[in-house]
């Protein structure tokens, strides 16, 4: 079995896009949609992928992280404002 980063693709209520891929770009979307339906047994469209592809990107992307934590510390609570205020 091939080791693919993705895993079967839950499902759960989308928030819609409209984006343009390139060419090759969407070529290997769907060679990988193929590939990930052979190894899972689970079809799926491969526009259906790029949300997983892009929360796997983002989790393993380690300078992406480390800008994350470092600004939660300073995010100020909701209803604050940064000065002290309340509101």
């Amino acid at each position: 079995m091939t080791k693919l980063k993705l895993g079967a693709i839950p499902d759960d209520k989308p928030v819609k896009l409209s984006i343009e891929l390139p060419a090759d770009v969407h070529r290997d979307l769907v060679a990988y949609a193929d590939v990930l339906a052979r190894e899972t047994g689970q079809k799926n469209e491969p526009a259906k992928l790029v949300a997983p592809m892009l929360a796997r990107f983002m989790a393993t992307d380690r300078g992406f992280a480390k800008v994350r934590k470092d600004s939660s510390r300073r995010v100020t609570p909701r209803g604050t404002s940064p000065s002290g205020g309340g509101g």
